[in-house]
């Protein structure tokens, strides 16, 4: 900057610390270095002096970029905070001229030129400036004056340059174009911003900034374009809409209603209320269909009341008012009315083969016979067979159902000669339809008709075809379908003769596609005739056609039958047909089949055929079953042969059975000798089922053996059932595995090892078994038995009181064998027996269950007498 004139020469003085200096640039007058130093060393110098040696810098280098930049710096720090009018700002702006005649390739002098200038809010030559910013700097820098030269524009209310100015800025960066956008609606030019816009999603290699897609930005040309239907010009916005809804169908809701309103809004209600219309019954998809619609109701309501509001302001409407009024009104009613049916329309668009679809339409047109005909008609020849969702027969079935609810019995047969003509995806759809057919005339008391249609229905085709060849029109396969000859079969029941219902029967069985029930059928049927063999030729028949477990029915059916016809006349052949049956029965349905062979032997046969066949049912039903039959087993065993028979049975059961059960019938065997006054035979048992009875798990078992030696038992007793526990206990190792398990899981849990644990396990087993032996009561360090039941009496009555032992006396045994071997007679040879009488103690007749006579008792009582 040039010293002013009014400065004089003598206040520009140097003092002595300027000498260095000077006296540098004396010698190196062309370094920037120096110069700089210099500059820096007069920073907090008057503004006039740091600005000379600027100057005289700058004269010396008019081309160094780094004194030019530090020099304009300077001076808009000068500036700073004073008012834009100054002549100050005029001097930096010559400065910043002066600058760009040696560094107008310098993008940076340029940026700082604009934004000091935008600053002064000079609009047309900051405008200038930037022009001559772009012109001077080659284009693969202007991306740095363009965003100051934009907020330039958005800074000052400028519409037309700003508009102009984009359009050249959008020429070098085309993917910003949606800011122009946004810059257009904010400054109110909308069909500018609509062309913007349109254009932007006719490119398909556009990019949006924001994220958008090509979608979004759609909807957004469609809210612009139907929003602002008066600022809108240049736009077609019927084709762009209806465009938008050929390459948009997800959201053809949305576009109809853009559409709808653009209508409304430029005041075209008529056509808006087409447009609705056409939505309606162009929308495939619930969703669409409900925006749609809600739009339109709310559109015919608005409308409705905007008319009544004005009738109601004018005192003396006109009649055309009125009129105009009662036509809104039903407009909007029948809207309303036809809500329920254009939202089937909507359902039957999206897939015309929706079978329940087409029957909730029948059911909307309730009352309106025309319209339901004219349904089910469309409804049978748009659905096709093979796309049907839903079953295809139901629409027929319906359709002649209505024609014989109205009594019109030629129109239905009609429907149903036809329907029988469909080619169904499925044989049993063809079936359903012949049955029906059938069933109607049934109710029409037609059975010759129905029995006629029957026979045509399973008549065979002229050639042999597969059933499950999918090749084959379900007409040719329909007459091996089970479901027709089964009503055929009742149909001949009911209303034919035997010999013909017979035939079906025999038919359906050569046909091989009976079923278990339908042989049990044909057996009964047979037996109401009396035809008894021919009923039990039948169930053979049956019995060779299935397998198990498929045939138990049959057999089921077969033997209860016999057995009632024949009881036991025929005892060899019911075992053989038992035998036959029972010859690979599973396990699970073997029990029922095996109950009713013992019960005919039981009832017909012998005890031991009887016996025989509750043991092998034993280990023939399954697992779970096992322990219920040999109880029945056991009972049975009793009745017939005594308790005392029954030990082995009991054995075998404890070997055979699971050890739970096992365990059960332990405890059952142990009380069946106990109540025989076997006390040794119980305990025995008890110590063997013990083998299996863990003490933490089975504390039941354990509890019923302690309560048996209280009962019968002493201390020896008890004592070594308690030793018994602990080596069971012992063995098991229970009170050990959950202590280690414990402690094992405690380490990891906490993460630190278990201190002595040993020890404490010792110490836990030594409590456990002081516990044991405190249960049975010590005193004073001994321990003492506790008899329970037998305390008190002499010596002579210390013993086990038993109310079910059986009491034989046993005194004798105490003496000698030579005692005992003496014999009956004394030294003269006299019968003691005849001397002294002799107590005879009765057995208990269930001892030896049934086969105690008569006879024997009679010799008993002469031995007494």
């Amino acid at each position: 900057m040039p010293i002013s004139s009014e400065v004089n020469l003598a206040e520009v003085f140097f003092n002595d610390e300027d000498l260095p200096y000077e006296e540098e640039i004396l010698r190196n007058a062309y370094s920037v270095k120096h110069w700089m130093r210099y500059v820096e060393h007069k920073r907090n110098a008057p503004r006039f002096v740091i600005n000379t040696v600027f100057e005289r810098a700058l004269k010396e280098l008019p081309g160094s970029y780094k004194l030019w930049y530090n020099y304009l710096k300077t001076l808009r720090k000068q500036v700073k905070g004073k008012c834009i009018t100054d002549s100050e700002y005029e001097e930096v702006n010559n400065a910043f001229e002066r600058a760009l005649v040696f560094m107008h390739k310098m993008p940076r002098i340029w940026m700082d030129y604009c934004s000091f200038m935008t600053s002064q809010c000079k609009i047309t030559r900051t405008r200038q400036v930037f022009d001559r910013a772009l012109r001077a700097l080659p284009i693969t820098q202007h991306h740095r004056i363009w965003p100051l030269y934009l907020d330039f524009l958005k800074r000052f209310d400028i519409p037309e340059t700003a508009v102009r100015v984009w359009r050249r800025y959008l020429k070098l960066c085309p993917e910003d174009a949606e800011e122009y956008v946004e810059f257009l609606q904010s400054i109110g030019h909308l069909d500018e911003a609509a062309q913007q816009l349109a254009s932007i999603v006719d490119n398909e290699n556009f990019v949006s900034k924001h994220g958008k897609s090509n979608h979004q930005l759609w909807n957004e040309l469609c809210e612009l374009i139907s929003k602002n239907p008066d600022k809108v010009h240049s736009l077609n916005v019927d084709g762009i809409i209806r465009g938008g809804l050929r390459r948009y169908t997800d959201q053809l809701g949305h576009l109809w209603n853009s559409l709808a309103g653009y209508y409304v809004r430029s005041g075209l209600f008529d056509r808006a209320r087409d447009i609705y219309e056409e939505a309606i019954q162009t929308v495939t998809t619930v969703r669409d269909f409900s925006q749609v619609f809600d739009a339109y109701a709310q559109f015919e309501e608005l409308s409705l009341s905007k008319v009544m509001e004005l009738l109601e302001r004018n005192s003396n409407p006109t009649e055309d008012q009125e009129i105009d009024v009662e036509l809104r009104m039903a407009r909007f009613e029948y809207l309303m009315e036809r809500r329920l049916l254009l939202l089937n329309s909507v359902l039957l668009r999206q897939n015309p083969h929706n079978v329940a679809e087409w029957h909730k339409r029948v059911e909307l047109y309730e009352g309106k016979p025309h319209e339901i005909i004219n349904t089910y008609t469309e409804a049978v020849h748009t659905v096709q067979p093979k796309l049907a969702v839903g079953k295809l027969y139901t629409l027929w079935v319906s359709f002649a159902k209505f024609y014989e609810t109205n009594k019109q019995l030629s129109d239905a047969r009609i429907v149903f000669e036809k329907a029988v003509q469909v080619d169904y995806l499925k044989v049993d759809e063809l079936a359903s339809v012949w049955c029906e057919w059938a069933e109607m005339e049934i109710r029409q008391e037609q059975y010759d008709e129905a029995l006629r249609i029957m026979q045509r229905a399973t008549a065979m085709p002229k050639r042999k075809v597969a059933y499950h060849d999918d090749t084959e029109t379900v007409q040719m396969r329909v007459y091996k379908s089970l479901k027709l000859w089964s009503m055929y079969a009742d149909l001949e029941e009911s209303f034919g003769t035997f010999k013909t219902c017979k035939q079906v029967y025999d038919r359906i069985i050569d046909l091989k596609i009976c079923t278990p029930q339908i042989i049990i059928n044909y057996g009964m049927f047979l037996e109401e005739h009396n035809y008894f063999e021919e009923a039990f030729k039948a169930y053979e028949k049956g019995i060779a056609l299935f397998k198990w477990p498929n045939v138990y029915d049959i057999w089921n059916t077969y033997l209860t039958k016999f057995l009632n016809r024949y009881g036991g006349q025929k005892l060899e052949r019911a075992r053989d047909l038992f035998e036959q049956c029972l010859d690979g029965c599973p396990p699970e349905l073997a029990k029922n089949l095996y109950l009713l062979y013992a019960k005919l032997e039981e009832q017909h046969g012998l005890a031991r055929h009887a016996m025989a066949v509750y043991e092998r049912a034993t280990t023939a039903v399954k697992e779970e079953e096992m322990y219920a039959m040999f109880n029945l087993y056991i009972k049975k065993a009793a009745e017939i042969y005594g308790i005392p028979r029954t030990r082995q049975i009991y054995e075998k059961a404890i070997e055979v059975l699971p050890e739970a059960d096992s365990r059960k019938m332990c405890v059952l065997f142990a009380e069946m000798e106990t109540k025989l006054g076997e006390i040794d035979r119980a305990r025995a048992i008890y110590a063997h089922c013990s083998q299996m009875c863990d003490p933490r798990v089975t504390a039941d078992f354990w509890q019923t053996w302690k309560e048996f030696e209280i009962r019968h038992g002493n201390e020896d007793t008890m004592r070594e059932m308690l030793r018994i526990k602990r080596s069971i206990q012992a063995t098991y190792n229970t009170q050990i595995n959950m202590m280690s398990a414990a402690l094992i899981n405690a380490a990891v849990t906490t993460g630190e090892p278990p201190k002595d644990a040993m020890r404490a396990l010792e110490v836990k087993a030594a409590e456990t078994t002081a516990r044991a032996i405190a249960a049975v009561g010590a005193t004073g360090g001994n321990i003492m038995f506790v008899r329970g039941e037998t305390q008190g009496g002499t010596a002579k009555d210390d013993r086990v009181v038993n109310p079910d032992e059986i009491d034989i006396d046993e005194d004798d045994e105490e003496e000698d064998e030579d005692d005992e071997n003496a014999g009956d007679e004394n030294c003269n040879g006299e019968d003691i027996s005849k001397k002294i009488p002799i107590e005879r103690q009765s057995i208990p007749a269930k001892v030896f269950g049934s086969l105690r006579h008569e006879v024997e008792e009679k010799e008993d009582n002469d031995m007494v007498e």
